[in-house]
């Protein structure tokens, strides 16, 4: 029981910061009030002269978009204003203290990230039931849809946790991760379809995305919600989501043992 007490203790902190701040609270309300706003009267602007393009009526493009907006609020807090990311830790050498908790430095991490996902789904789930209500969503295409919907966003969440793990740890080397992870967040909006949906682009592009671990983050449970991707056709997706996670775990795994031995402070 004190071991759970501990975790959520940990899992909490970047929720606390943002929500005993009633400043950044309402800007981040705002910001994505705005957002969603924005997204629904774009794409709906872009569908007024047709019924349908690339397969994807409207509603199911608005949807789709609308619930794209939403997924970018998952990841919870943004960590770089308070100051608190793997690359600002090690840059100020306060990086130590993590070897200095009870816990282990890859275990804190994980909870960190358990906890900003936690906070990140709150938001996601309360605003998503203000759209529905408002009708700027549509409901799932089938409720088996609706149901892989909801597998294949957790497994997405966790491919993104190690991979970005990964860039985390990589800063005990580099000290800097900033062309690393602008080069992983362009990526992953491009070819997990967050920018625009992946069947809008030329198949060579759609067959390379089909391969990589962004793709089943995003663009595969929205395909499933609106009713693009079949629940028959699912296998397949959900096998590339099972692959990549136990690749990003191993090499996650190894990454954190050659960290410990590579502690490296600078100003601290």
């Amino acid at each position: 029981m004190t071991e759970l007490r501990q975790a959520a203790r940990i899992a909490r902190t970047s929720a606390l910061y943002e929500v005993l701040q009633p400043g950044r609270l309402a800007g981040a309300g705002a910001q994505l009030g705005v957002q969603i706003f924005l997204t629904w009267c774009l794409w709906r602007a872009l569908y007024d002269a047709v019924p349908a393009s690339s397969g994807l009526s409207r509603e199911q493009a608005v949807s789709y978009a609308v619930l794209a907006t939403l997924y970018g609020r998952l990841r919870g807090p943004d960590r770089d204003v308070a100051g608190d990311t793997v690359r600002q830790h090690v840059w100020s050498g306060s990086i130590v203290y993590w070897y200095l908790r009870p816990v282990t430095p890859r275990r804190y991490h994980w909870l960190r990230a358990a906890g900003d996902q936690a906070y990140g789904l709150a938001w996601a789930a309360v605003t998503y039931a203000v759209c529905r209500a408002l009708g700027l969503i549509g409901p799932p295409a089938s409720a088996g849809g609706a149901a892989l919907f909801g597998l294949t966003l957790l497994l997405g969440q966790f491919v993104l946790y190690y991979l970005l793990a990964l860039v985390d740890v990589a800063c005990f080397w580099t000290l800097r991760n900033f062309g690393v992870l602008a080069i992983i967040r362009l990526a992953s909006s491009l070819f997990a379809g967050a920018i625009v949906p992946l069947w809008f682009f030329p198949g060579w592009f759609r067959a390379i995305s089909s391969w990589l671990p962004f793709e089943s983050s995003l663009h595969v449970p929205l395909s499933l919600y609106i009713g693009r991707i079949a629940p028959a056709d699912a296998g397949r997706y959900l096998l590339v989501q099972v692959v990549w996670i136990v690749l990003l775990a191993l090499a996650l795994r190894l990454a954190w043992r050659r960290a410990d031995q590579q502690i490296v402070v600078q100003g601290g």
